[in-house]
Parts: C-alpha cells; sequence; structure tokens
C-alpha cells in the first residue's frame, strides 16, 4: 500500500520525544506502570540511533511540587495529602538509568518552562498536564532545530501520550508511535491513534536504517 505523502515520516528532520520515563513511572514504582520498566531496553535503541544521527531528543518529565498548587486535579488530592512522586528535590523524579546522559534534573530550570539541555542535541523539559505542548516551549524547540517529524515513545499509552500526540497532528507534524517502545498500550489504543494521521512503526523499523 502507498504511504500517504503527508503523513509518511521524514527521517532526516525527526526529532525523538521520551514521555514520563521517570523512575516512579517504571513498572515498580510507588506509583508505576505495568510494562514501562520492559520497554527501557528498546528506548535504550531509539535513543543511541538519534544521538548517532544527529537528531534532536527531548525527555518529557512530569513534577509534582508538594503544594500540589499546580498539578492536574486528578492527582491534586493525593498530592496535597503527602504522595510523593515525581516531586522535585526526590530521586524518583529522576529519568530511568542510562536514558539518557547522566544529568541532575534542575527543578527550577524545568519549572520555569525552560528546556535544559542534558547533552548534545538533548533535552529535558517539564510539561505540567497531559500533553507535552500545553504551556511549555515544545513546538519552538523544535522549530528551532528544523523538525517537521516526531517519534513518540514512553509511559502510558492512554493519558500522557496520547495527549501530546493529538497536540503534535493539531500543529501539523508528521506523528510516529513505537509500538513496541510504549506502554498500557493495547490494540484499540493503536486503532485509534493511527486514525489520527499517526504511522505505527516498531523500534527495528525506525532505527534501521537509522533516522
Amino acid at each position: 500500500m502507498a504511504v500517504d505523502p503527508h503523513l509518511e515520516p521524514h527521517w532526516d528532520s525527526a526529532a525523538l520525544i521520551t514521555i514520563d520515563m521517570q523512575r516512579d513511572f517504571l513498572s515498580d514504582g510507588a506509583f508505576g506502570f505495568a510494562g514501562t520498566t520492559e520497554i527501557l531496553p528498546n528506548l535504550g535503541k531509539l535513543t543511541k540511533a538519534f544521538r548517532a544521527a544527529g537528531r534532536p531528543i527531548v525527555h518529557i518529565v512530569r513534577l509534582y511540587p508538594a503544594d500540589g498548587e499546580d498539578v492536574d486535579r486528578v492527582r491534586r488530592t493525593i498530592v496535597r495529602s503527602g504522595a510523593e512522586f515525581a516531586q522535585p528535590g526526590k530521586p524518583g523524579r529522576l529519568l530511568a538509568e542510562g536514558l539518557a546522559p547522566a544529568h541532575e534534573l534542575d527543578d527550577q530550570l524545568l519549572l520555569s518552562g525552560e528546556p535544559q539541555l542534558l547533552g548534545p542535541l538533548e533535552y529535558a523539559l517539564y510539561k505540567p498536564r497531559w500533553g507535552a505542548f500545553y504551556r511549555t516551549l515544545l513546538d519552538e524547540l523544535l522549530i528551532r532545530h528544523g523538525v517537521d517529524t516526531l517519534v513518540f515513545a514512553g509511559c502510558n499509552l492512554p493519558n500522557c501520550p496520547r495527549a501530546s500526540m493529538i497536540e503534535a497532528h493539531e500543529r501539523d507534524y508528521r506523528v510516529v508511535l513505537v509500538t513496541d517502545a510504549i506502554s498500557q498500550a493495547s490494540e484499540q489504543g493503536f486503532r485509534e491513534i493511527a486514525d489520527l494521521g499517526t504511522a505505527l512503526c516498531s523500534t527495528a523499523e525506525v532505527v534501521s536504517p537509522a533516522p
């Protein structure tokens, strides 16, 4: 079947977007999602390929300050009640071991909305709600690097990855979901995402040939 030219990924102008791959959200984390630890090997292959190709990587993260003042409503009560997950200053908010260059997250910088440089063309960026574009500088960062294709992977497809992909489509990016590098996935979820115009690819299809 011919690929729709309006949807076909442009690998030479692509960026990898990882969503919420933080230690507290790993499979055995205090607020973890089943299957998230298990996708780390494929995420490692994706980040290695994008670094080798000199393409941008943006690690989208959540931070939940203890006062719960700027927290999505569904989690505001438990955060204000003392639940500690992805909390500034706590180790659980850090990216999963080996996912990014060895850098401590700069909570103050991230909460201010600025991207944190982790390595050449590799960033961390805080999002205050589900979508990676909502109240963030993600679009500006991608435009600066000439990106028109976004490759998504990470934690909990029904929530933050899905919201982020919808926002990406609304901004006319070409969108790819890596189906074996996303947790909490289902065939129904894949069908719904594909119906938006998302290309569904495996890790092997993304990294060979490398973007």
